[in-house]
């Protein structure tokens, strides 16, 4: 039993230890800027592997460099409720789950009509806020499963106690990928409309802010009927959207 409970408090110790680090790094994150994130470096060396080159692109702006539009339109589309939640929406998080639950139901319908038809994918829709979508990115795999989303709550408080909303979405803006090799908001400016993140249009703010589910699939789609149709509809909201 002595040599359990050893275990035990060695295991406690472990898990304090790198609940203070995530922390300390995060703390610093009101001054300092991340140099890179987690997700960054998985994606850096998944090119290298496969291409032995880099094509990197990723250059850090203030908020006052950016457009407003952009800012505006990146919450319209990912999470509209920013400025009001404290890292976890949860009523967001409920409708994910119904709309994922309706949609396996219909695939399960699905498969009992065409018995000897391959299973069609059935798309999961995320319900994470912002700051949990920068919790993940700065710290942790992709990997989907409960410990992982644990920790990601535990860093997404740590986020919205430790930083400003602004500081929040100002990091995510800069971090955020946009394409393959292509990170922050001033890297995708350029690549997409050879321009500063600050003279974006309300429309290309709004393009940018639609791509941010699938960005290497919309970056080879750039004609996607989706993406100019669901851009418009973008514009209409983002005058109601507040920001922080």
């Amino acid at each position: 039993m002595k040599a359990f409970a050893r275990w035990c408090l060695l295991l406690l110790l472990a898990f304090v230890g790198l609940q203070l680090f995530f922390a300390l790094r995060i703390g610093s994150m009101a001054f300092i800027a991340p140099e890179s994130t987690a997700f960054e470096r998985s994606q850096i060396w998944q090119i290298l592997s496969r291409d032995g080159r880099l094509p990197w692109r990723q250059e850090w702006q203030a908020m006052g460099a950016m457009s407003r539009h952009l800012q505006r339109a990146v919450l319209a589309s990912e999470d509209s409720a920013f400025p009001k939640h404290h890292g976890i929406w949860w009523d967001s998080i409920e409708k994910a789950w119904d709309k994922n639950n309706k949609a396996k139901a219909r695939a399960e319908q699905k498969a009992q009509q065409r018995p000897n038809a391959s299973p069609a994918p059935v798309k999961i829709v995320g319900g994470s806020t912002i700051t949990q979508q920068l919790a993940k990115n700065l710290f942790l795999s992709g990997e989907r499963t409960m410990l992982r989303k644990a920790q990601e709550t535990l860093i997404t408080l740590t986020l919205e106690a430790l930083l400003s909303k602004q500081r929040i979405l100002e990091i995510y803006l800069n971090s955020v990928e946009w394409g393959e090799g292509v990170f922050g908001a001033e890297a995708a400016a350029q690549h997409y409309f050879r321009k500063q993140a600050a003279q974006l249009s309300a429309w290309e703010a709004a393009r940018l802010a639609v791509m941010l589910p699938r960005p290497r699939y919309f970056e080879k789609r750039p004609d996607s009927p989706y993406l100019a149709s669901r851009a418009e509809v973008i514009v209409g909201r983002m005058n109601d959207v507040a920001l922080p």
